[in-house]
Order: structure tokens, then C-alpha cells, then sequence
């Protein structure tokens, strides 16, 4: 066994990050990937190898304390927010720049990197330029160019490839013991995103969530069934994200009343808990960045649902020899398929990714998605009207 077995139909990556291990070691890495490519697995998966006595076996206390996040000498950062500011980047600099407190180096596995402000760029760069002389950076982002450029010419760069479907199923088979039938629909639904395949084999509500999705297509016919099939898909993010935020928020309240003492009694308790307000209104604020990025980045998985399914589309049209990402829904695919011709289906695709443009920019997601619907259902209108002609 090792930490590199996740890491579905990367072995050109693998081969560099071992090696690295041999003897080719650099104080900074950047791991870039599209969604789903594995990037932060792989940035995990070598941090666990750095910091494992037996050079990443996947089974040690190291290993697993690693894989669980909790390593000693491992500094693991998520933004929860939509961006990562200047103080939280200095706070960790000056973490950063201590010493392992057992093994040989110090681990600083920084996800999503390219939600660093520019001041907290400047900060880090400072970091990577002088390094501790034993930390070790893994930054991970979509691409070398989200990154400032003299904080990605200072990394060993490491791009990951999205894995193709059979690569996922096999770990799901292996490592979750889904039958192979089902990690295969579930690795191309999911587009080689190996989290995702996982929760839609596991996961009832997942499956179920993507199954809503996928009625917005079939519905989408007409102005009041397009508004309808907008408002439930809104709906459909905005409970996601609900239950992602809930899990999260309440454990982080409580464990923040435990360190002020809340309950307790004796001197300084008073002081103490005039303090507490003032953290409990920073982590609230935290919060409430973390529930608006959790719902756009839930919806933008949606849209991208709907992408798919509207790509499977313009590969029937086309009779291209290519795997589609929807199987289980081959039936309305080429239903839609055959009621419209390939400018069409075009047509759609742009309106969804300008929906998912104008998410970033802000815009109220239900007058975003709402538009989409209606641009989706004109567009099959016409298509059914020329058809008619």
C-alpha cells in the first residue's frame, strides 16, 4: 500500500513526486489540475510521504495522522471564504517559519492558494523567497496562472490530468467496495472527479441532488416551466450548501465556548466572556463568507452538471466516437438530441457558462439562473420551430 494509490491515472506525477522523494527535493511545489484532477490529494499524498518514516506507506500513525489533517508537523490550510486575507497569510508565515517538532520537515499544504488577496500574495511570496530550512510549501490552485508569477516561478510546478473514468471506478471498487457497475456510471457522471464519483455511488441524497439537476434539460420547454426548473435548481444548491455550513458552524461555535470557559465560574470568567463576543462576531462573519462561497461553488457544480449533459447532447448530434458523462440518462440525451441541431445545443452551453460568469461577478444567483432557463428553453423553441418548418 501506499499514499500515492488515490491518485487515479496520475503515475507521470506520481513517478516526479517519488523521485522528488529519492533525492530531488525544493522548498516549494504547486499542484494544478482542473476540478476533479486530484490536485490537493496529490499535495496531501506528498506531505504524507515527507513526513512518513517509511517514505509514504499509507498505514502508519503518520500516515494517517496526515490523512486525517491532524500531523503535528503538518499545516493544512482551506480558505473557507471567498478569499484569504493579509493578517490570516502572516499569522501562518510566522507558523511556518518554526521548526518540525519530530520528523525531518515541515509541511505547509495550502489548498486553494489563488484565494489569496494580493496583499496576502505579497506576504507569501516573502515566505517562498526565504524559506525555513526545513518547511516545505505545497500550494495548490486550477492553474500556474491564478497564481502571481513570481510566487509560481519560485515552485516546482506539478499539473495533474483529469483521470479517465475507468482509473476512478477502480478506486472506488477498491478502496469503498462499490459494485463495478455503479463506480463506472458514478466516475463518468462525476468526469473523473474522484470525490464526487465517490459521494454519488455512496451518497443517496448526492445522487438524488444530481438527478434534479439533470430534470432542468426536460423540463426546460417553455418561459414557465424554464422559471420553475431555475427556482428548484437555486433551491436544490441552496439546501446543499445548507447542510454543508450546518455541520460545520455549530461544532466551531462550541468549541469556541469551551476555550472562553463558558459555564465556568471564578475570576476572570467576566472578562473572559467579553472577550469571547467579540470572537464569536469574527467567527460568525468567517462563517457567513464560508455559507455564500459553499452555495456559489455548489451551484457552479451544478451548472456544470448541466454542461455535461448539454455536451453529451452535441456529441450525439455529431456522432462522435467519445465516452459520454451521462449513461444513466442516454435516453434523454438523445431525445434532446434528436429534437435540435448542434448551434443549438451550442447556444445553451454559452448561456450556461455566461451563468456561471455572472455567479463570480455577484449577480443574485436566481435572476442568474433564471435567465439561463429562459435562453435554455428559447433555444429548444426555436429549434423545435425550425424543425417544424
Amino acid at each position: 500500500m501506499s499514499v500515492f494509490d488515490e491518485l487515479a491515472g496520475q503515475e507521470a506525477v506520481v513517478a516526479q513526486l517519488q523521485d522528488a522523494l529519492a533525492g530531488g527535493m525544493t522548498h516549494a511545489w504547486l499542484f494544478t489540475g482542473p476540478p476533479g484532477s486530484g490536485r490537493s490529494v496529490a499535495a496531501r499524498a506528498f506531505a504524507a510521504a515527507l513526513l512518513c518514516p517509511y517514505g509514504g506507506c499509507g498505514t502508519c500513525p503518520s500516515c494517517r495522522q496526515v490523512r486525517a489533517g491532524t500531523h503535528a508537523d503538518l499545516l493544512l490550510v482551506r480558505p473557507d471564504g471567498l478569499s484569504f486575507g493579509v493578517r490570516q497569510t502572516r499569522e501562518l508565515v510566522l507558523r511556518a517559519a518554526g521548526a518540525p517538532s519530530g520528523g525531518r520537515w515541515l509541511v505547509v499544504l495550502f489548498e486553494d492558494a489563488d484565494r489569496c488577496t494580493e496583499q496576502a500574495a505579497n506576504a507569501l511570496l516573502k515566505a517562498i523567497e526565504e524559506p525555513a530550512k526545513r518547511t516545505v510549501w505545497l500550494l495548490c490552485a486550477p492553474g500556474a496562472e491564478d497564481l502571481v508569477t513570481t510566487i509560481r516561478s519560485r515552485c516546482r510546478v506539478m499539473t495533474l490530468r483529469v483521470p479517465p473514468s475507468s482509473a476512478v471506478a477502480q478506486v472506488l471498487v477498491e478502496r469503498d467496495g462499490v459494485e463495478p457497475s455503479r463506480a463506472l456510471d458514478a466516475a463518468r457522471a462525476a468526469q473523473g472527479h474522484i470525490g464526487r464519483a465517490r459521494r454519488l455511488a455512496t451518497d443517496s441524497d448526492a445522487a438524488a441532488r444530481r438527478a434534479a439537476v439533470l430534470k432542468v434539460p426536460v423540463q426546460a420547454t417553455s418561459l414557465g416551466p424554464a422559471l420553475a426548473a431555475a427556482a428548484a435548481l437555486v433551491k436544490t444548491a441552496e439546501d446543499e450548501a445548507k447542510s454543508v455550513t450546518e455541520q460545520l458552524d455549530e461544532p466551531e461555535r462550541e468549541a469556541l465556548r469551551k476555550a472562553f470557559g463558558e459555564g465556568s465560574t471564578g475570576k476572570g470568567v467576566a472578562k473572559a466572556m467579553r472577550g469571547m463576543a467579540g470572537a464569536l462576531k469574527d467567527l460568525e462573519d468567517r462563517q457567513k463568507s464560508r455559507a455564500t462561497r459553499v452555495k456559489r461553488d455548489t451551484l457552479d457544480g451544478a451548472l456544470l452538471e448541466l454542461a455535461a449533459f448539454y455536451r453529451d447532447v452535441l456529441m450525439v448530434q455529431y456522432g462522435a466516437d467519445v465516452e459520454l458523462a451521462n449513461t444513466d440518462r442516454v435516453d434523454d440525451v438523445r431525445r434532446l438530441a434528436a429534437l435540435s441541431g448542434p448551434e443549438a445545443t451550442l447556444r445553451r452551453l454559452e448561456s450556461i457558462m455566461r451563468c456561471r460568469e455572472r455567479l463570480t461577478l455577484n449577480v443574485a444567483p436566481l435572476l442568474a439562473v433564471e435567465e439561463m432557463a429562459i435562453s435554455l428553453s428559447l433555444s429548444q423553441s426555436q429549434s423545435q420551430s425550425q424543425s417544424q418548418g
